[in-house]
């Protein structure tokens, strides 16, 4: 993947994450000292401020002309990418004299906004504090957050994009039981999902993103739907032109907190970004449509066997949500389906 040895990351990363930051309620007062301690070869810039006057900050790395932006948390409980890019910081700031990161910095410049919704972080919802889905909100740009990153689009002009995610503990990998542990998406221009040069060279980014994690975690890599959504961000950057990679983090056995998944998410960057600067052709996208797709057929726990007032045997499936409780995060179960669940897997199982 890269100048190191797989191993020799693992040991590595499990050192020298960033471990001022963990779980899955991840705030401005979190980062924001991480952000302004950073030294040289990073640029630290507001970009500007949310509708609650939160500070959203941009971070510039190296001087290249292969221009990338990768942005985190535009839903503001979608942490896992947000502790993904830190980790990401201290990697490059352990490696700079290495070859990888050495070219890196002279082939590329890198701009990051690691937390675009810090309103929505502090509440822990997917909208802003005005309740729109800034993901949704790409041609009406009705929140100063997201005219920031269209602005930043069109003054920057990235070849390529990051879009991090996370996704619902309910898509397991199509085929398989295992949880979608990460899963990617190459936008759609179009209705018709027309397969254009830009779309081709999306796909040749993941699949060199899919070939490190296969080798890492065989089969828990899934293919994100890719129905054309007209007002959806990524849809929009990739059809100005704007190759726009969707990663979306998921569980992982026992992980509710994506500890472990924000390596993955790592390691999936880390390969993509080489993958950019080793190449300036981008072919190879046929393996592509071997990933399987998401499918929905997780819970995170099933009560089997249920028997309910009529004397039926039943299973009762239940996925956690999450609330703020005196700025707390705080889990709760709640009952998404009954009946004959035997087709679907959870995480938990019980019977009566």
């Amino acid at each position: 993947m890269n100048d190191i040895s797989q191993k020799s990351l693992e040991n590595w990363y499990l050192e020298n994450y960033e471990n001022k930051i963990s779980g899955r309620r991840i705030l401005l007062e979190n980062i924001e000292p991480i952000i302004k301690s950073l030294q040289p070869p990073f640029v630290v810039e507001k970009l500007g401020a949310s509708e609650e006057h939160q500070n959203i900050y941009k971070i510039t790395l190296g001087e290249g002309p292969k221009k990338i932006l990768l942005w985190s948390q535009m839903h503001g409980n979608e942490s896992t990418g947000t502790k993904s890019l830190f980790d990401l910081f201290k990697y490059i700031e352990a490696f700079r004299s290495q070859p990888f990161v050495n070219d890196l910095l002279q082939k590329c410049t890198l701009v990051f906004v690691p937390m675009l919704n810090p309103d929505g972080a502090k509440h822990f919802t997917r909208v802003n504090t005005n309740g729109i889905d800034l993901n949704r909100d790409a041609v009406e740009r009705k929140a100063k957050e997201s005219l920031l990153l269209r602005n930043l689009l069109d003054t920057f002009d990235p070849h390529f994009c990051f879009n991090l995610h996370d996704q619902r503990t309910i898509f397991n990998v199509e085929g398989f039981k295992n949880p979608a542990t990460i899963s990617f998406l190459a936008p759609s221009i179009d209705e018709e999902r027309t397969l254009t040069l830009g779309r081709k060279e999306t796909m040749a980014v993941i699949v060199a993103m899919n070939k490190t994690l296969q080798k890492i975690i065989p089969n828990y890599i899934g293919r994100y739907t890719d129905e054309f959504y007209p007002t959806a961000t990524g849809d929009n950057f990739q059809k100005l032109g704007h190759n726009t990679i969707l990663i979306e983090a998921g569980h992982y056995h026992g992980d509710y907190e994506r500890e472990m998944v924000r390596k993955y998410n790592f390691y999936a960057l880390l390969s993509g970004l080489d993958y950019l600067v080793t190449h300036d052709v981008y072919e190879e996208y046929e393996d592509y449509f071997k990933i399987p797709n998401n499918g929905k057929q997780n819970f995170d726990f099933i009560l089997r066997d249920f028997v309910d007032d009529k004397n039926n045997k039943i299973d009762i499936a239940f996925q956690y949500d999450y609330k703020v409780v005196n700025n707390d995060l705080v889990s709760y179960l709640i009952e998404q389906q009954r009946g004959d669940l035997s087709t679907f897997n959870a995480y938990n199982e019980f019977k009566k």
